[in-house]
């Protein structure tokens, strides 16, 4: 369903790019977007009719940086009604405090018309405390993961849909997530009861961009903690003035007389690469911050503690298996599990993960029941109670304080399940799982000579990140050529025929290829990679990416289909045939266009002018009645 729309727009033609609006009384503007409108009276109801325009946000305002000048698409720059930029980024802003009486409660909740459910205020309130337990003094920094209640509307924003098709398949947000960005402080207080100061401020938001957020908060939760809401409403209104989240530009973000500059990755750049946002002289006195990423962490700071271990962790994820990360603090447990993900990385972790997981969580019964195995899902606790609880999960880490080491660590080995028995337990990996593939003792060598020639953790993290991403490249491009293989001959494909089907996926037809063309031609690793691959086909990532996979060839076929009609001369066809099947083709036709409409289909727009065209000839063919019938007649 359409949203509905403020007076004045209208749904362009199909194929074309969206329009922004003129509103009525604006005189226009002789720009080509809709960016430099923006609706008087905040967010009030009455305040979506009148528009007057916007100072410009001058150098470093919500704009797109310079270095990528060419002109912005009006569907990027669309704003329909009061908090629509701020909602491409944030679903809202919380502030969480202690009450004596209630405990944990939201004390504010900004954009005020933010909707949250009960259950969603109540995991949002537990999570954004650390365990007692943690004694977190000072100011921490960490993040959650919650599910969001069901049957909420689906967000506003067509053209958000389209930002989303363009970030890499582990860069998409998912729907039924959200992530919550906490910066807490606890500090004594003598004036209060409690003689401590606690307070969280939380980003909720549907993004994975962790550096980004946690980067943000770094820069206003200090000042708000200092001042009071006003700050947060200023704040807020920054954040309205941002550009969409547009994959592969480079972005700046104003915050509070800071501009942040960065760039989202797209599925198109080469994995493993991060082209570098260079600072540019800002033409007023506005500091500027260029962010390296938008959402890695330091891999080698998260995995230093077990990283003797890191080829078999890697396994785990890979494979999807219920994985417990044990931390003193949600720092620590937030940070490793968001390390663990990305591990697999371009592979998207399909299963369930939580950074920050307590016996609070509406999910606790669901993953830590007795009565069936452990769920695919990948935790980070720190309460001492999970220690017993958990103790039937087949793979648990448990680490210490992350501290970067001075000097080479000792190997670490693996422990048994039986060994841990409480929290205090010595940092390690407990698990009886045994590798397919033989240890890579290089990695290793060269992490280790990285630490004794104190090598930055920046460049350690590549090294890391580097090795993880050959692995995960070596393992899947066999599956990716087998599956290829399975898209028919475009000769197969004919205007007048549906579009063929894919040929099933055989596990037996693919391990055969595994003999000439397998993971040996880019990988010098040994071991049993005939049984890696038989458990990953069992496994929910194998599962999420084949789904994937099979769309998007799905959708390729379906738009070679559309191409292959384009090329026909459709009008010399309706005269050779009654007006019943012209008809009927005319109707197929308006379907077909809507089809590629609603599942985006990779054509191209002068394809579907054509196709457009194509209708419209062989309609003006007919008699005036069936015209005009057909000329308003829609399509399911």
């Amino acid at each position: 369903l359409r949203p509905p729309l403020p007076a004045g727009m209208v749904w362009p033609p199909l194929g074309a790019r969206l329009a922004p609006p003129t509103p009525s009384g604006s005189g226009g503007s002789g720009r080509g977007d809709a960016s430099h409108l923006t609706p008087r009276g905040g967010a009030g109801v009455g305040a979506m009719s009148r528009w007057e325009r916007a100072p410009d946000p001058g150098p470093g305002g919500a704009e797109v940086a310079a270095e990528d000048a060419e002109p912005e698409s009006p569907d990027q720059c669309l704003s329909l009604l009061p908090w629509d930029r701020f909602s491409a980024w944030l679903h809202c802003v919380c502030v969480v405090g202690f009450d004596l009486e209630l405990g944990q409660a939201v004390e504010v909740i900004y954009p005020p018309h933010s909707k949250l459910t009960d259950k969603e205020k109540t995991n949002i309130c537990y999570l954004s405390f650390p365990d007692s337990n943690s004694g977190c003094l000072g100011d921490t920094q960490f993040c959650f993961r919650f599910r969001r209640s069901p049957g909420r509307k689906v967000s506003f924003c067509c053209f958000l849909d389209q930002l989303d098709r363009d970030l890499p398949v582990y860069l998409k947000k998912d729907s039924a997530y959200y992530y919550g960005y906490v910066y807490f402080r606890q500090v004594r207080d003598k004036s209060l009861k409690r003689g401590y100061f606690q307070k969280s401020l939380v980003l909720i938001s549907k993004l994975p961009y962790v550096h980004l957020f946690r980067t943000m908060l770094k820069q206003i939760a200090p000042e708000y903690f200092e001042k009071s809401e006003a700050f947060l409403e200023a704040v807020c209104s920054d954040v309205d003035r941002w550009p969409p989240p547009v994959p592969g530009k480079v972005l700046q973000l104003p915050l509070m007389g800071l501009i942040m500059k960065l760039r989202i990755p797209t599925y198109r750049d080469k994995p493993g690469t991060t082209p570098i946002v260079q600072n540019m002289h800002q033409a007023d006195a506005q500091i500027s911050m260029a962010l390296p990423t938008v959402h890695e962490v330091d891999l080698f700071r998260c995995f230093c503690p077990v990283f003797f271990h890191i080829q078999m962790l890697w396994e785990l994820v890979l494979l999807g298996e219920p994985l417990v990360v044990m931390a003193p603090s949600p720092a620590e447990s937030s940070e490793t599990v968001l390390a663990l993900v990305s591990c697999i990385s371009p592979l998207k972790y399909c299963s369930d993960f939580r950074p920050y997981f307590t016996i609070h969580d509406s999910e606790f019964k669901e993953y830590t029941t007795r009565t069936q195995a452990p769920p695919s899902v990948i935790l980070g606790v720190t309460n001492p109670f999970f220690a017993k609880t958990l103790q039937h999960w087949p793979h648990i880490i448990r680490i210490g304080d992350i501290k970067l080491p001075g000097e080479v660590p000792k190997q670490v080995k693996v422990k048994k399940l039986k060994n841990l028995k409480t929290l205090d337990s010595k940092p390690g990996v407990y698990t009886s799982y045994k590798p397919y593939l033989n240890k890579d003792e290089e990695i290793v060598r060269q992490l280790q000579k990285g630490v004794q020639q104190k090598r930055p953790t920046e460049a350690q993290s590549v090294i890391l990140r580097r090795y993880f991403l050959e692995l995960t490249e070596s393992f899947i491009i066999p599956l990716e050529r087998y599956v290829a293989s399975l898209m028919p001959l475009q000769k197969c494909i004919s205007p007048w025929k549906s579009p063929p089907q894919l040929r099933q996926f055989s596990q037996d037809d693919f391990m055969k290829t595994l003999e000439k063309a397998g993971p040996q031609l880019t990988s010098g690793l040994k071991g049993d990679w005939i049984g890696l691959y038989r458990h990953f086909l069992k496994s929910p990532n194998f599962d999420g990416w084949f789904r994937s996979r099979q769309k998007e060839m799905t959708q390729k076929l379906e738009a070679l289909h559309l191409e292959a009609l384009c090329n026909e001369n459709l009008v010399f066809w309706s005269q050779k045939h009654t007006e019943v099947e012209t008809v009927d083709l005319v109707l197929k036709l308006k379907n077909k266009l809507l089809q590629a409409d609603r599942e985006h289909l990779p054509v191209k727009t002068d394809t579907l002018k054509k196709l457009q065209t194509h209708i419209n000839d062989i309609i003006l063919a007919l008699p005036d009645d069936l015209q005009d019938i057909l000329l308003k007649t829609g399509t399911t």
